[in-house]
């Protein structure tokens, strides 16, 4: 029964893994390589839409270089991100400042965002443009996860709220000891974000602020409202974006924006170079993600690899039960590999991760120590457990679908049930002596010199008969003596 589970359950697997490689292989058919084989000089553009992580930073390093060794003189990205993992989003941006070309981060179309992660793209460009209707800021880093007892600011430690001393009110325009003006209230007067609790939050808002007011800076760019962005996670519309300095052009397409760009003067690492009118009259080339882009994304789909985890877990445990089957083993190594290279580039949680093992291996251990439900309810909830704390983030696309959890626990219980009542029913049957364990049952004959063999269920037995028998004829067991059946023919209805 083992055997034919772990099959069947193989089986699924490995089709899962199938549709998601042919997923994959379809989508780099579908890339434009035709627009890729040109070695004059053009303009070049890439597409950044959805959260930024690993894939994002693999896509636009490797294909600028390409761009830039196929003849690029100016660089364009789309952009329209609601944020990103922080890793990710500081890889791009060196890469952007150690360019030798200009970069231009264009937010579009309209109705698009460069939220968060994308602001910090927006500062870090040669020249920042947008389309009308579209929105940046909401800058403020997410922690990602927690200090675990940490005291909340201004707590000692060991020390309780309720024994903390009230602090004396504050009026308006009060400023502190250091000479700046209270927390609670902004530069331009209207009231901010409450200020970081903890020490780790004070830490992660301050070196973001400090990030940025040096990427504004370098850029001629707004700083202070740059240090807003972060602190009070402020917001600006593509006008009042240029008004305040914080983009260069506001533009209603493409061939808009090239038209704004000649004759513009940027900051290079190599020092001041203006763009010549002639460049934003070359062709412009689009670059499509290639066939390794795609597959990154799917990988470190934290929905895939969540996926992908469980089936390499689940696979290497029917492997070990029932050796020699293979397909389980194999499908289990593969998909735990890619599960492992997904998560060691998201931010996940450790402890999640273990629950998830262990969960997954005490509802597997129910199978073949039944426990009455005990081994796998308990493996069930750390199975749940484990899964929402597995991606640990707060970033939009970098999470774990809760209804994708409740599936797989859905299912997981589902068969755990189902092994419950199966147990239960066979606990029902009345018991049946060993000796005559076989008798009743129905074979069919599979050889009968020398030795009489009647095959039942998948099973040889050797047996004996009064009667004459011949291949192929169906015999039922009349009796046990060992390992030797005493059967007779079945007589035709």
């Amino acid at each position: 029964m083992i055997k034919r589970l772990s099959k069947g359950v193989a089986f699924w697997l490995l089709l899962l893994v199938a549709q998601s490689l042919s997923l994959s292989l379809s989508l780099a058919v579908t890339a434009q390589e035709s627009d890729l084989d040109t070695d004059e000089p053009h303009i070049a553009e890439l597409s950044i839409s959805g959260a930024i992580g690993p894939a994002t930073t693999d896509y636009l390093v490797r294909t600028s270089d390409e761009a830039r060794e196929k003849g690029a003189q100016l660089i364009i990205v789309r952009l329209d991100t609601p944020g990103g993992l922080d890793a990710a989003t500081r890889d791009i941006i060196q890469h952007i400042l150690a360019s030798d070309i200009p970069y231009i981060t264009y937010v579009t179309p309209a109705g698009a965002r460069a939220a968060s992660a994308g602001t910090y793209i927006l500062y870090a460009s040669h020249i920042a443009a947008m389309t009308p209707s579209t929105t940046l800021g909401a800058a403020t880093p997410v922690q990602m996860g927690g200090m675990p007892g940490q005291a909340p600011q201004g707590d000692a430690p060991g020390e309780r709220p309720e024994q903390r001393k009230p602090e004396p009110e504050k009026t308006e325009g009060d400023t502190g000891e250091d000479g700046k003006q209270n927390e609670t209230e902004g530069a331009d007067g209207t009231e901010s974000a409450p200020p970081p609790k903890s020490t780790m939050e004070r830490k992660v808002i301050n070196d973001s602020v400090a990030y940025i007011r040096g990427l504004a800076n370098r850029r001629g760019r707004n700083a202070d409202w740059a240090e807003k962005a972060v602190r009070e996670a402020a917001t600006l519309t593509a006008t009042e974006a240029q008004q305040e300095n914080v983009i260069d052009i506001v533009a209603e397409n493409r061939a808009d924006l090239l038209q704004q760009v000649g004759d513009r003067e940027v900051a290079m690492a190599s020092g001041t170079r203006k763009i010549d009118p002639a460049t934003t009259r070359l062709p412009v080339v689009e670059y499509s993600p290639d066939w390794r882009n795609e597959l990154l994304a799917i990988i470190t789909n934290p929905q895939v690899a969540y996926i992908l985890l469980l089936i390499g877990i689940y696979g290497l445990i029917f492997e070990g039960y029932s050796p020699g089957a293979m397909v389980p083993g194999i499908v289990g190594v593969i998909s735990l590999l890619l599960a492992l290279y997904a998560l060691q580039v998201l931010p996940i949680n450790y402890a999640g991760l273990a629950l998830i093992v262990v969960g997954a291996l005490l509802i597997a251990a129910e199978f073949f120590v039944p426990s009455f439900g005990a081994l796998g309810i308990g493996g069930l909830i750390a199975l749940i457990i484990g899964s929402v704390m597995l991606i640990d983030s707060d970033v939009p696309g970098m999470q774990v679908s809760k209804g994708l959890i409740g599936a797989i626990a859905g299912v997981s219980g589902l068969a755990l049930m189902g092994l419950l009542y199966a147990v239960g029913r066979s606990l029902r049957k009345p018991k049946v002596a060993s000796n005559k364990a076989m008798v009743g049952r129905t074979g069919v004959v599979a050889e009968v010199t020398p030795t009489l063999l009647v095959k039942i269920d998948g099973e040889i037995w050797m047996a004996h008969s009064g009667s004459d028998l011949s291949m192929g004829q169906m015999v039922q067991v009349t009796a046990e003596q060992g390992l030797r059946l005493e059967v007779k023919p079945v007589q035709p209805e």
